[in-house]
């Protein structure tokens, strides 16, 4: 029995999902006489480009052909889906990828056609041929007799050779969309009389990553599993996946920024034998959602896994914050990138939700600009204002005594640390805190009462007065930030940032910065500037100001020649640094207790 993708591939020219451009050009083709001797199809896997091959060699051999409207019943036609054509040659350029094989190809080309119009030669994964292969192909390519039409079928355009390329009219199959393959899955599934829920129709399109094969494959394993009546449980069995319900727990860690909610979840999946792998994707698909919501006020049905769970969906969205989704699905790319390079995926999986939940153990750059975004959130929010200070109790006299020569009234100076007679005070160092140009100092201090004294109540916390905005930086402040600055372009790009590190702010003119090079570094000079936005981007992040960035190259400043010391300054050194006693000649040997050296 064939299986559910060859029973259901498109029989018509009309019945092809997804490939528009294709379709109308190979039409107009065909009714205008134009048909080319050599067609290039490339795409990624079960996109169709072997089924629109076998609909233009039935178009072509059809009966009172060439036609776009031929009959699928049509014996000739017939033959061709069900690969028995004689007409339709399909080669496996994978197994079938040598010079001889070759040779006995251009050797059947030659026969005229047994029952239609033309031969259609159709070679699948047709970049697998060798070199010595195409070579001996290119002239039969080139120059093939008159009813031969060659298919060749890739998905590795960049592996065919130019000169097959140039001989071939190309067309790109791109990738179906969520939308068109759940078509195709629900189209076929009805006429198999299979039930299935539309929340298993959005896993299955998921799962096919723009495959129509893939999709019709899950599904025919899905009815093997469960029969015709197919339930969202058998897909998340079937497939690996996790329940919405975890998802959902897990994503409530990030919102609630709780590492250990975080690692139970990953417990529990563990538990239920689900693939980590499989549920960071899932993870990151339902954090997108939440941005789609966030941005757009709904999320299409053809994304939701968790459409029954939409309450909990629009509570996530409304509590967590983008820039959080943003960072957790960008941590888990990572985590997934560390996987395929052979990490382990439930370490990768708990590193990631930890540092999504833990901002502070992140020590990368972009940690830190998230948790002063943080910062500055709960310091603009009402309810994040940090509390007055409290009020001091009120002196006995009506005025205030003069202080250290201030006069009453006088306002005082900003106050970090007090210091009262008799008092024992515990200090911390002042905790400084800017965000959004505000900036608060606070010193603690516990007083003890001295002996026979009343106690006397220290200060809690002083505000520093609020700058009104944050300084123009001057080149000895970017020059002090450089190795910072490099150390940010370094995780985007880890040679650029090795690049910057051996570069020096040498000017600046406004917003006009001056990065010099090495004389000889014309080459290091050439690439930092077509990275130029990394460094832009840096400096943005960690200054708050836009420069203009432009690098020279320049000789190094000579170094001042040293001095040279003269005796009296060498003795003098060696003195002081050694303790060294000045020793004369006469008197050396005068004291010399050492035999007589003469014959």
């Amino acid at each position: 029995m064939l299986s559910l993708y060859r029973r259901h591939r498109p029989r018509t020219f009309d019945e092809v999902v997804g490939q528009e451009s294709v379709v109308r050009t190979l039409r107009n083709a065909i009714e205008l006489g134009k048909v080319h001797h050599a067609y290039l199809f490339v795409g990624s896997r079960g996109t169709g480009k072997t089924s629109m091959a076998k609909l233009l060699a039935c178009a072509l051999n059809s009966e009172g052909g060439p036609r776009t409207d031929f009959s699928p019943e049509d014996p000739v036609c017939r033959a061709i889906m069900t690969g028995s054509s004689l007409d339709v040659v399909e080669m496996d350029a994978a197994s079938n990828n040598s010079v001889d094989d070759i040779r006995e190809l251009r050797e059947n080309v030659a026969l005229s056609p047994m029952g239609g119009a033309r031969r259609v030669y159709i070679l699948d994964e047709a970049h697998m041929l060798s070199t010595a292969a195409w070579n001996a192909f290119l002239k039969t390519l080139e120059e093939p007799p008159a009813h031969v039409v060659f298919v060749l079928a890739t998905t590795e355009a960049h592996k065919v050779p130019a000169t097959i390329v140039d001989r071939c009219h190309r067309f790109v199959f791109g990738r179906p969309s969520l939308e068109q393959i759940a078509g195709v899955v629900k189209r076929v599934a009805a006429e198999e009389s299979v039930t299935i829920p539309d929340a298993a129709v959005g896993m299955i399109a998921r799962k096919a990553a723009g495959s129509f094969r893939d999709a019709l494959g899950t599904l025919e394993q899905l009815v093997t599993y469960g029969g015709s009546e197919i339930s969202l449980e058998s897909v998340l069995e079937t497939l690996g996946a996790a329940s919405p319900r975890l998802i959902l727990d897990t994503t409530e860690a990030l919102v609630e920024s709780d590492p250990r909610l975080a690692l139970e979840s990953v417990q529990r999946l563990a538990e239920s034998g689900r693939d980590p792998e499989q549920f960071m994707r899932d993870l990151a698909g339902h954090l997108r959602h939440l941005f789609v919501l966030q941005t757009m006020g709904s999320v299409p049905d053809s994304f939701a896994v968790t459409a029954e769970w939409s309450d909990r969906l629009t509570s996530q969205a409304e509590r967590l914050p983008q820039a959080a989704i943003m960072r957790a699905i960008e941590l888990l790319a990572v985590a997934l990138a560390a996987v395929k390079e052979g990490s382990e995926a439930r370490l990768a999986l708990e590193v990631a939700l930890l540092k999504a939940t833990q901002p502070q153990a992140d020590q990368s750059v972009q940690a830190l600009m998230f948790r002063i975004d943080q910062l500055e959130a709960r310091l603009g929010h009402p309810s994040g204002e940090p509390a007055a200070p409290a009020a001091e109790p009120e002196p006995a006299s009506a005025s205030p005594a003069p202080r250290d020569g201030l006069p009453a009234g006088a306002p005082e100076a900003p106050v970090t640390e007090t210091a009262v007679p008799g008092v024992s005070a515990a200090r911390e160092p002042a905790r400084v805190s800017a965000a959004g140009g505000a900036a608060v100092a606070v010193a603690t201090a516990e007083a003890e009462p001295v002996t026979g004294s009343e106690p006397i109540a220290a200060p809690v916390a002083v505000a520093a007065p609020v700058p009104e905005a944050a300084p123009r930086m001057d080149l000895e402040r970017i020059a002090g930030l450089w190795g910072v600055v490099a150390e940010a372009v370094r995780e985007q790009n880890g040679m650029m940032g090795a690049l910057i590190a051996g570069s020096v702010p040498c000017a600046l003119d406004g917003d006009r910065l001056i990065v010099a090079f090495p004389e000889e570094a014309a080459f290091l000079k050439k690439k930092a500037e077509a990275n130029r936005e990394l460094v832009l981007a840096a400096l943005r992040s960690l200054t708050g100001q836009s420069f203009v960035v432009a690098f020279e190259l320049r000789k190094p400043a000579e170094e001042a020649a040293p001095r040279t010391l003269g005796e009296e300054d060498l003795i003098e050194g060696l003195i002081r640094e050694f303790g060294a006693e000045e020793v004369f000649e006469d008197q050396n040997f005068e004291d010399s207790s050492a035999p007589d050296m003469k014959d």
